[in-house]
């Protein structure tokens, strides 16, 4: 009784989680990540930033208008002597004095600075659409993986509820065959210890099943109780070719995009100093009002009204050498930038060549691993027709058992870690889809 209602808990176990739950597929996982995945809208934000940044006013290429109102009063005691000597005086005299109007400066030439400026903006903008690139390329890899992972793992609970079944079935033979006198007691015992083993094999896979729907439920920025299943099965791309991998590189990698513009904003920096160079040429207007009372003085009234525009320049003559000193860090931030770029070129090529080595021997395992399966499957065939016939021992039965589960096990685990390599050569090459 014990054993049967075991069997029945993980048969309808196995139900919930394999029939009873939404079906989730790769491409409604992805689009869930790329609406709701929190770092994602984070690098959305800031290209928005960048995008509204990209303005001529943001680079100093427009005039700037200001208005400006000044309005003061005063109540004081005064006292005024003339040259007549005549004295006069006023107590809790009132005072008066408003000014307002508005100005304009604009800066009409500072070396071309702006223009590298608003050269300089674009660039940032680009670097902003690289990161979110490449923040969208690792967040959907890192969905294909935990998603294939889940496919993984359900072939698994597979083979774990295959090995529970035919200990089943072996526990109700041994115990058939006690109970007529053809075997002992002990093969009952034995049977149901390999059943129990093989029980708690497949409970323990589902509590990892489930950790793993968790961590991709979180992944895809949604309620992490959500249950689900996944489909049955996936294909491996076995036509990757390194050489087109190289290419698709060199285009399309998010990370050496945004080295070579990091390198462009650096150049762009260096044209800004270098700017300092040239005289800084402005234009100003303006339109003014004011008025000015007062109870004592020979004018008690003064009002004014009127524009005022002007031309001004300025030339850096001398500045302790540090127009010299900020060239020559422009320029080593260029090389480094250089050498920063390099870097990465030869980082891409490393990562490419030995992904592509462990995509290639990750295929022949999976042929190898599928031949042993289909060999331990048929030897597990004949074992089961001979140990119901009763002609070999639960040693034998067991081993020919536990040869086909590993098999199994070990296929699917070949056949996941060959899909994580051409993930992972897609990533790389910036090329990945679904």
């Amino acid at each position: 009784m014990k054993l049967k209602s075991i069997g029945l808990f993980i048969f309808l176990s196995f139900a919930v989680t394999g029939f009873a739950q939404e079906v989730l597929t790769l491409e409604e996982a992805v689009r869930i990540t790329l609406e709701n995945n929190y770092n994602i809208q984070i690098s959305r934000n800031d290209v928005e930033i960048a995008e509204r940044n990209v303005s001529r006013a943001n680079a100093g290429m427009l005039p700037s208008v200001t208005g400006n109102l000044t309005n003061n009063r005063s109540i004081q005691n005064s006292a005024q002597t003339r040259a007549t000597g005549e004295t006069t005086e006023r107590n809790n005299a009132r005072g008066s004095n408003l000014n307002y109007g508005a100005g304009l400066n604009w800066t009409v030439f500072n070396g071309f600075r702006m223009f590298a400026r608003y050269d300089q903006l674009k660039e940032i903008q680009r670097l902003g659409d690289a990161n979110l690139q490449l923040n969208v390329i690792t967040t959907v890899s890192d969905v294909i993986e935990r998603y294939y992972n889940l496919v993984q793992q359900q072939q698994q609970l597979k083979a774990f509820d295959t090995a529970v079944s035919i200990s089943r079935l072996r526990v109700k033979t041994a115990q058939t065959r006690f109970e007529v006198g053809k075997a002992a007691r002990l093969e009952v015992l034995n049977a149901q210890v390999d059943f129990n083993t093989d029980t708690t094999n497949f409970l323990q896979q589902q509590v990892q099943y489930r950790t793993s729907q968790i961590a991709l439920n979180e992944l895809m920025g949604r309620d992490v109780t959500i249950k689900f299943s996944v489909v049955n099965d996936f294909q491996i791309n076995e036509n990757l070719v390194m050489s087109d991998l190289l290419g698709q590189a060199l285009l399309q990698n998010p990370t050496l995009r945004a080295t070579l513009i990091s390198k462009r904003i650096a150049e762009l920096d260096l044209k800004q100093v270098k700017a300092g160079r040239y005289p800084v040429i402005g234009l100003n207007s303006g339109y003014n009002f004011s008025r000015s009372e007062s109870a004592l003085g020979f004018a008690t009234l003064n009002t004014g009204r009127g524009f005022n525009y002007g031309l001004s320049a300025s030339i850096n003559i001398f500045n302790g050498f540090l127009q010299r000193r900020n060239e020559k860090n422009s320029e080593v931030l260029i090389r480094s930038a250089e050498l920063d770029l390099q870097r990465i070129n030869q980082s891409v090529n490393a990562q490419l060549a030995s992904a592509y080595q462990t995509y290639l021997t990750n295929l022949d395992l999976v042929k190898l691993e599928e031949n042993n399966q289909r060999i331990a499957r048929q030897n597990l065939d004949i074992t089961l027709t001979r140990y119901r016939l009763g002609t070999i021992t639960q040693v034998e039965i067991r081993d020919a058992q536990l040869n086909y589960i590993n098999s199994t096990v070990r296929l699917n685990n070949s056949r996941y870690q060959a899909k994580l390599a051409e993930i992972s050569l897609k990533e790389i090459s910036g090329s990945i889809s679904l």
